[in-house]
């Protein structure tokens, strides 16, 4: 099977699949002309990856994931460890996107938005550039 097939039944870009391969995610053997030879094993693998990815895991929390998925005497709380501190991860950024919503429709509520000049928003930017603001700062850290 080819990597555009791969590619289609697992829903990973054949550029992704090149990238995994690269560092060492996935091993498709090679025929004699050195075209990639996907097994079955190798699509399991690609969708497990794509599934992992589209929940947000990092490449090394991937790794991890793969190898406890493959190893028959791993215990699930290793890979509980690695699903909680995504998921803590997940809360932190969560926090700040509502943090700097909250900051951010503060701003465009007080901005009139009409032909004048003067507008909070850009104010507010330009004091934390300055370093004399805070809101947007403290709402992204």
């Amino acid at each position: 099977m080819n990597i555009g097939d791969v590619a289609r039944q697992t829903g990973v870009p054949a550029k992704t699949i090149r990238y995994y391969e690269d560092i060492g995610l996935v091993k498709p053997l090679r025929s004699e002309n050195g075209y990639r030879m996907f097994r079955d094993l190798d699509l399991h693998k690609l969708a497990f990856l794509g599934r992992a990815r589209a929940l947000g895991f990092t490449i090394e929390d991937c790794r991890n994931l793969l190898a406890l998925y493959e190893d028959d005497s791993r215990e699930s709380a290793s890979v509980k460890r690695i699903a909680e501190d995504h998921l803590e991860r997940i809360d932190e950024k969560i926090a700040q996107l509502q943090s700097m919503r909250t900051t951010l429709s503060r701003l465009v509520k007080s901005c009139a938005g009409d032909h004048r000049p003067d507008c909070p928003i850009l104010d507010d930017l330009g004091a934390l550039a300055a370093g004399k603001g805070g809101s947007c700062h403290d709402a992204a850290e």
